[in-house]
């Protein structure tokens, strides 16, 4: 699945109750993450529901690719997860930091329709993934 995918899909949906269920569905298309995972040292701070993200790092090209597992108790929370990883699994550190996911999930319509501790879920979400590809920036210089 690709973001342009989830834009469109986004676009069919006029109803946010049918959002929301695209949303849940999308959750329910993440990897499963393994238990040993989900640790302490994954937990994602600042989030109202619990939240792990795993980063794998493959360093056999020229720049290494970060790659993500990721997993929450709540099912919304499972379902913005599969969005930011979309957005993020699979690239570079460079394009990692490229990458405005606050300003995707406002186009998609979340900024007037997540819960104020959502957000700060999302952007504790986003932060620490920007953290990681700006260590791995600084690991590889």
């Amino acid at each position: 699945m690709t973001i342009d995918e989830i834009r469109d899909n986004f676009a069919l949906l006029d109803d946010w109750d049918d959002r929301y269920r695209y949303v849940i569905e999308l959750g329910r298309t993440l990897a499963p993450m393994p238990e040993d995972e989900h640790s302490a040292a994954n937990k994602v701070q600042g989030c109202a529901s619990q939240v792990w993200l795993s980063r794998h790092a493959d360093h056999s090209g020229a720049a290494p690719i970060l790659n993500y597992l990721g997993d929450s108790d709540a099912h919304i929370v499972r379902g913005l997860i599969a969005i930011l990883l979309t957005l993020y699994s699979g690239r570079t550190p460079q394009d990692i930091l490229k990458v405005d996911a606050p300003a995707v999930f406002d186009e998609l319509g979340f900024r007037e329709h997540l819960t104020p501790q959502r957000s700060n879920g999302l952007r504790s979400m986003v932060e620490r993934i920007r953290s990681d590809a700006r260590e791995a920036l600084a690991a590889a210089s």
